[in-house]
């Protein structure tokens, strides 16, 4: 400690005062480098929220003195409590999602609601359920659905629902199949809406489906040859390995939609469904004499002379129905099926080492060929009478040349190490070692410049001692030689007290230094 003092007091202000700076800043880098390795690692909590579900998040932290740091739109807190918080929230219903559902009807009350204010509050609670349907996905961020209902205006007619939906994807576009998911999802929630009305638009990338993209119950054939492609590869895989084949497939799918109405008649099938039989019969009776007026009288001799003469007559109508077996039947064929799949496969061949290391290369045999073949076409569904078609060859494959060396696994690769948290300690460190090797290190070792020998002083005069300083040169030793040898004046006619004061100015430093030596003697010897 005295050794320090002793070096503080031969500081000049000057070098006081950088010194002093420099110790700040070691301190302000020592209190940096113990908060760093002190302060717990931050993770993110939630990220991409809105303004006022963020606001909420961030009362509820405080609420509960949880340490946490909003940067941008992602708040950060600390990993170990981490997953307790978002379970905590999320029992409160946080993060509280923008879209309001079927809980909008709750708030309604038969006082004071009409008709109309109940149908916008009902189309409105289903266009929330039905975001937060899409948003449960983890491929989207957000989403928003539209819903267009004609059925509400009452003087017009022929009107078709419609809708759109705007999605915000978490990372990557969505793909045309998980549009068309969404499509069928919207459709099937609203009545009478068909999937072709439903418009799905991506808020990052424009118009993924609409409704000019035809019918969206057919099948992509895209899609379905991928699918495809993916089943023969891995088939194959299990058996020539990884990278040893090259699938393509091409589907032909219909584009057409038919409509076919079959009616058939069967005259030799006939079945009595219903009898009607009706029978007659009818009697007449005649004279065959004279007729006179005698006969006319009704007591005339009419009943006398002449033949009498009898006719009868029986008639029978019988009508049997039948009916006749007929079918009618209506087909209709929608686009998308089938009409066509051509697969080509090619396979790699077998390497084998000889005794020198020389590796030759051969083709698979028939056998093995033809058992792939039998796999491929049952995993394509392979149907000849449809025109399907299927090569199946095997050739050597050229090796890939590369360039430059595989990437490895650098140190500490499994480990799970905070780079960011790493490098912030180095530079505070490395700060830290500057400053005491090239600031503070110089300042408390400097050592005190030595006096340069003094001549005897004037008569009368105190004696003063001191050393040569051995950075003076040749000439400033003759010439303090000089001014301490020398007579009453000097060439220039200066007194010796005036020599001496000249070379006080000159050497403050050396001086106060001889002095202080001085007086630290004289205490001793007392």
């Amino acid at each position: 400690m005295q050794q320090l003092q002793t070096v503080w007091s031969e500081l000049t202000l000057q070098k006081r005062l950088v010194a002093g700076l420099a110790v700040v800043a070691l301190l302000v880098v020592a209190v940096g480098l113990t908060r760093l390795a002190t302060q717990p690692g931050m993770s993110l909590l939630y990220a991409g929220l809105e303004n006022g579900a963020a606001g909420d998040v961030v009362a509820a932290l405080e609420a509960r003195g949880v340490d946490y740091s909003v940067r941008g739109s992602s708040i950060f807190v600390d990993t170990t409590r981490r997953d307790e918080l978002r379970m905590t929230l999320a029992s409160e219903g946080l993060p509280a999602n923008a879209s309001q559902g079927y809980e909008l009807l709750d708030q309604m009350t038969g006082f004071g609601t009409t008709s109309q204010m109940f149908d916008a509050a009902y189309w409105r609670a289903k266009e929330g359920e039905l975001a937060r349907t899409i948003v449960s996905s983890p491929a989207i961020q957000s989403a928003r659905v539209h819903l267009a209902n004609p059925a509400s205006k009452p003087f017009q007619r022929g009107g078709t629902p419609t809708a759109s939906v705007t999605i915000t994807p978490s990372q990557s576009g969505v793909s045309a199949a998980h549009a068309r998911a969404l499509r069928y999802l919207v459709a099937s929630a609203v009545s009478g809406l068909a999937p072709a009305d439903v418009s799905v638009i991506d808020a990052t990338g424009g118009v993924i489906l609409s409704s000019s993209d035809g019918d969206a119950t057919s099948t992509d054939s895209s899609d379905r040859a991928a699918e495809l492609k993916r089943n023969v590869e891995r088939l194959l895989e299990a058996r020539v390995g990884y990278g040893n084949a090259v699938v393509e497939v091409n589907v032909e799918t219909v584009t057409e939609s038919e409509q076919i109405t079959e009616r058939r008649i069967d005259p030799d099938s006939r079945i009595a469904i219903s009898e009607d039989k009706t029978e007659s019969t009818s009697s007449e009776q005649g004279s065959s004499g004279d007729v006179t007026v005698a006969s006319n009288l009704p007591d005339g001799d009419a009943g006398g002379g002449g033949d009498q003469s009898r006719a009868s007559q029986s008639e029978t109508r019988q009508r049997t129905n039948f009916e006749v077996s007929e079918i009618q039947r209506e087909v209709l064929r929608a686009p998308g099926a089938i009409g066509r799949i051509t697969t080509a496969v090619l396979v790699d061949g077998l390497r084998t080492s000889d005794a020198d290391g020389e590796v030759t290369w051969q083709p698979r045999s028939p056998e093995e060929m033809a058992a792939l073949r039998e796999l491929v076409s049952a995993a394509v569904g392979l149907n000849e009478e449809r025109g399907d078609s299927l090569s199946l060859q095997t050739m050597e494959f050229e090796p890939v040349p590369l360039s430059g060396s595989e990437p490895g696994a650098g140190f500490g690769g499994n480990l799970n190490i905070d780079a960011m948290r790493l490098a912030q300690l180095g530079i505070l460190s490395l700060i830290a070692l500057l400053i005491g090797l090239f600031v503070v290190r110089p300042i408390l070792t400097q050592k005190a410049e030595p006096l340069p020998e003094l001549g005897p002083p004037p008569t009368g005069g105190p004696a003063l001692t001191g050393e040569i300083d051995p950075e003076d040169t040749p000439e400033d030793i003759a010439r303090l030689n000089a001014v301490g040898s020398s007579g009453d004046t000097l060439p220039d006619g200066a007194s010796a007290v005036e020599r001496l004061r000249g070379l006080i100015d000159e050497r403050k430093d050396e001086s106060l230094q001889i002095l202080r030596s001085w007086m630290e003697e004289e205490e001793e010897k007392a």
